[in-house]
């Protein structure tokens, strides 16, 4: 049998973007070739890990996270730009995976990131592919922006939390859009007694909280900041909600997954697993009626 041809959309979310990989999976298991792939933020990091043909060492990569070991992979910035560097994080990701340049993919790949001061979104479709991620990642406050030509280059979900311009000219049989941005859903949400995992459960707050305490003498940060860090991620969600669904509405793809943004916070990176398998879960569900209508 012709194997399907699809157009993957991966959108941007923080942790729930782990569960691209989820959707990655069922679609490989259900006779469907990934042609192109056009991501932001987390979905960039997803979809170019996922074009290298590196995607299951980063999922076991992924899976043995902890907040601990996200605190080591934060290397503080000393400017006013951005509370992380980036740099440990990347370099890591690079030893782990492997580097590769875009143009060299066997997969049409477009990281998606923005250029603030032009108020326009970046597409990335040529150069190493983990400077391509970086830009892509750049959220705002948290990671300093990438400079690109002397511009700052930041997370594309500011923009575009849904990319899925970039597919318009794939020959592909479907278009498919994974949402990390969709309203909530009761009792979908990822909590402590559903992970094995020896922490607590307490999000973004929580592994900022930790990072700045263990940068004491080098940050002066009261309790009321950190609060305010995350309503302001918060607030990002809730932008890129809005605009997310502005962008399937002008440009419907063949199907969406919606993940609903309480599934879990954006940092929530020590709970791969369960992500991961939402994800699955998700595609498993809603694709194959979207196969069977043609």
């Amino acid at each position: 049998m012709k194997k399907k041809t699809v157009s993957l959309v991966l959108g941007s979310g923080g942790a729930r973007g782990l569960a691209h990989i989820g959707v990655i999976h069922w679609l490989e298991e259900h006779g469907c070739e990934i042609k192109s792939i056009a991501g932001s933020s987390m979905g960039a990091l997803v979809g170019g890990i996922h074009a290298i043909g590196k995607l299951d060492v980063y999922e076991r990569w992924a899976c043995g996270i902890t907040k601990r070991d996200m605190l080591a992979l934060m290397d503080v910035s000393f400017g006013m730009d951005g509370l992380i560097k980036g740099d440990r994080l990347i370099d890591t990701l690079r030893h782990v995976v492997g580097e590769e340049r875009i143009e060299n993919l066997s997969v049409s790949y477009t990281a998606v990131a923005a250029n603030i001061s032009r108020r326009k979104e970046v597409w990335i479709r040529k150069g190493p592919i983990f400077d391509a991620i970086k830009a892509s990642i750049a959220l705002p406050l948290f990671f300093k922006p990438v400079v690109i030509n002397g511009e700052d280059i930041i997370d594309g979900g500011i923009l575009n939390p849904v990319p899925i311009a970039p597919t318009f000219s794939d020959l592909t049989d479907y278009t498919i859009a994974v949402n990390l941005c969709a309203p909530p859903v009761k009792g979908v949400e990822i909590t402590a007694d559903k992970i094995n995992e020896d922490e607590n459960n307490s999000g973004m707050s929580h592994a900022v909280s930790e990072f700045l305490g263990s940068m004491t003498d080098k940050i002066v940060m009261k309790r009321k900041d950190i609060r305010a860090y995350d309503i302001l991620y918060k607030s990002f969600d809730a932008m890129q909600g809005s605009i997310a669904r502005q962008k399937i509405a002008a440009y419907p793809p063949d199907a969406v997954l919606n993940i609903p943004i309480n599934l879990c916070n954006m940092m929530d990176f020590d709970k791969a697993a369960p992500i991961i398998e939402h994800g699955y879960n998700l595609a498993a569900a809603n694709l194959p009626a979207v196969f069977a209508s043609r």
